[in-house]
């Protein structure tokens, strides 16, 4: 097998960290981001000879550019994996502005970045692999995460739109959208809280909070196991365009998709009475 070279964003630990060790392991070379010096220390003792880390803000569009582009430039990059993120508590009355677009910027705009700086190099290459990691929250909403759902929402669309558009010139994508793995994401540090509360929302989006961080090291997904999953889909000569990993991406997936037929079901003859008359509604081509 040929070695390949990653780019992951997020490598000091958690999911990124899992999926920088199994490249490695392997025999692959990585460049992982990490935000602080004892970090990309760390990270490159891993392997000393394989395992590069990088100081990088991936809200901070030219140094994201011209990190892509030194990484480019010894070998190319085979292998982005969108990684960095955190999760902002708070109802959608409690969360500032400031703290709203915190959230979207490391975890959509931060992402996009990375994309558009990896996507002209792939695309002079005519190869590569993209993976998005997403999160089962970017296909079921949760009251108390709206925003991180929301970020989490978007980059699954970009992710599924960018798909087709390098259909034809040789690179994959793949939206990876795990359930809850045993990473240390529900802690401080990758989970924040908003700072403004509101007693009327403590029954409902003010549980999030503590559903999520009393679960802290309960989670039934393996990172590890998670990383060897996205492993596979890299080597599959057909990878999914979505990757779900854990019983309770599934079950959460399932849920939502359900609950949203059935109401579209009930409310299909108001949904298909608005079409003009010269128009006869059809449900397809």
């Amino acid at each position: 097998m040929q070695t390949k070279t990653w780019f992951i964003t997020g490598v000091s630990g958690g999911f990124g960290r899992a999926i920088a060790d199994a490249a490695l392991e392997r025999g692959d070379r990585v460049f992982g981001t990490v935000r602080k010096k004892e970090d990309s220390i760390a990270f490159a003792k891993s392997a000393p000879d394989r395992a590069t880390g990088l100081i990088l803000d991936v809200r901070d569009d030219e140094a994201v550019r011209a990190t892509v582009d030194q990484v480019a430039g010894q070998g190319g990059i085979d292998v982005l994996v969108n990684n960095a993120g955190y999760c902002l508590s708070g109802a959608v009355e409690e969360a500032s502005s400031a703290e709203i677009r915190a959230q979207m910027d490391v975890n959509f705009f931060g992402a996009v970045s990375l994309l558009q700086a990896v996507l002209p190099h792939m695309r002079a290459r005519k190869t590569g692999h993209i993976f998005n990691i997403t999160s089962v929250s970017g296909l079921a909403s949760w009251m108390g995460i709206a925003f991180y759902c929301a970020s989490k929402h978007a980059l699954e669309a970009v992710g599924k739109a960018l798909a087709q558009e390098v259909s034809d010139l040789g690179i994959k994508v793949t939206n990876i959208e795990p359930g809850a793995l045993r990473t240390g994401f529900n802690r401080a540090g990758a989970l924040t809280r908003a700072q403004r509360t509101i007693d009327d929302y403590k029954p409902t989006a003010g549980t999030a909070w503590d559903i999520l961080s009393q679960s802290a090291g309960q989670e039934a997904g393996d990172p590890a196991l998670a990383a060897q999953a996205l492993l596979a889909a890299l080597d599959a000569e057909q990878p999914p365009m979505q990757l779900m990993l854990g019983a309770d991406a599934v079950f959460y997936a399932d849920r939502e998709q359900a609950a949203r037929m059935e109401e579209a079901a009930r409310w299909m003859p108001v949904t298909m009475a608005v079409n003009h008359a010269d128009q006869p509604p059809t449900l397809g081509d």
